[in-house]
């Protein structure tokens, strides 16, 4: 009996913790309605009514954005795969609603009531992680087996190593090589369920998958929610704002933004200012993301990736470079000749064999002493001369001084 009692008890007091908890919860989780969308965003983009979607906002950036890809990262947290973006207003478009694109004005975010880590679909192939975006009116099982349109390519790839990058977008795969990922890849279709939020959305890749395959450990972090918008991480925790959201404002009414933009007015993304521009826009920057990821190197790869595929998917293309590669001209292998003058005028090359050829049959023939430098013979003569009768004046005061010498000694002896 006591011990029955005692698990009536300790039952009882879990049952009171838990809905103590839950309260304590949804007391600090503020309620608000679209109408904080449309005010928190106006300042960085344009809101605009768009056919068949209603009031949707162009965020005031690049053409080289797209969304959960530039200017974020991706951390593993106790609910899934968080995307932690670097704009100030990433805290609402990446984590509520959906992204579609058009093909004059870009991208443009569509809003909605529930909150995810990341509202995007994930696949898996050997040795890549890949990812894109949900589009608006589809749900995740419909997303999983949408088909790949190349025309329309949203899809982002990085090495398994890469996943957690702070700088992601550096290392994504180049999107040449998407149709082959995606052809050699599989869905990821481990979802999660918020019972809380009374939402569904995809996990991500297993933390148990993501350390076998990168060697290293993942600690999930824990997410603590904010009072007002916006995203930080401090004390290992990842701080989120993640009000629940209604249609509706608390009179019941339809909230409208403050301030819309007619469809024609709207710039292409290419001609935009981009006061909101991410921080690596440089196009060298660009150039290196797109280059490194390419050259895949299968000793980093624990699951012996198999390296990317060329850019020339074609099969005839690819025979007809290993043709022209094997079929080099036989000429050049069997009968190899010494690379003929850059003048390929015969005359000029007549004058060159010939000069040479002259001017040796000329010393050859015509070879005679060195001359002397006074070519005059009389000159010569004179120096001869001179010379020889130089030479009895120095014998002269040589000698001299003997004779002096021997009548010195005939005068002592006398």
């Amino acid at each position: 009996m006591k011990s029955v009692f005692k698990v009536l008890v300790l039952s009882l007091t879990l049952i009171i913790c838990a809905v103590v908890f839950s309260k304590e919860v949804s007391a600090q989780r503020s309620h608000v309605s679209f109408q904080l969308f449309y005010d928190q965003l106006s300042p960085y983009g344009e809101w605009v009514d768009y056919h068949n979607y209603g009031y949707v906002w162009i965020p005031d950036v690049g053409s080289n954005f797209r969304p959960y890809s530039t200017n974020g990262h991706w951390i593993l947290t106790n609910s899934g795969w968080t995307w932690v973006s670097n704009y100030e207003w990433g805290w609402a478009p990446f984590h509520y609603g959906r992204w579609d694109y058009d093909n004059y004005y870009g991208w443009f975010w569509v809003p909605d009531t529930h909150w995810a880590p990341a509202w995007v679909t994930w696949r898996r192939a050997n040795g890549y992680y890949g990812w894109a975006p949900m589009e608006p009116g589809f749900s995740i099982s419909i997303s999983f087996g949408r088909a790949y349109n190349r025309n329309n390519d949203h899809w982002s790839y990085v090495r398994y190593r890469d996943i957690d990058r702070p700088d992601i977008y550096r290392y994504s795969v180049n999107q040449n090589y998407n149709s082959w990922l995606y052809r050699n890849s599989r869905p990821l279709n481990s979802t999660y369920i918020d019972r809380e939020r009374n939402t569904t959305y995809v996990y991500g890749p297993e933390r148990a998958d993501v350390q076998k395959v990168t060697g290293r450990k993942f600690k999930p972090v824990a997410i603590r929610e904010n009072t007002r918008p916006g995203q930080s991480r401090s004390n290992g925790q990842l701080g989120m704002y993640r009000p629940e959201v209604s249609n509706n404002n608390a009179r019941g009414q339809k909230p409208i933004p403050s301030r819309i933009t007619n469809l024609k007015e709207v710039k292409r993304p290419s001609e935009r200012k981009g006061t909101h521009q991410p921080r690596n826009e440089s196009p060298t920057q660009n150039n290196r993301q797109e280059q490194r990821p390419t050259t895949v190197n299968q000793r980093n790869n624990n699951n012996n990736a198999k390296p990317v595929q060329p850019r020339n998917v074609n099969p005839s293309q690819n025979n007809r470079r290993e043709q022209q590669q094997r079929t080099v001209n036989p000429q050049k292998n069997n009968n190899l000749t010494p690379v003929q003058p850059r003048n390929v005028n015969p005359q000029q090359n007549n004058r060159r064999e010939r000069q040479p050829n002259a001017v040796n049959q000329q010393k050859k023939n015509n070879l005679t002493p060195v001359q002397p430098r006074n070519v005059n013979p009389q000159q010569n003569n004179n120096r001869g001369q001179q010379q020889n009768s130089a030479k009895p004046s120095n014998n002269n005061r040589q000698e001299q001084p003997k004779e002096n010498r021997s009548e010195r000694n005939k005068n002592r002896k006398d």
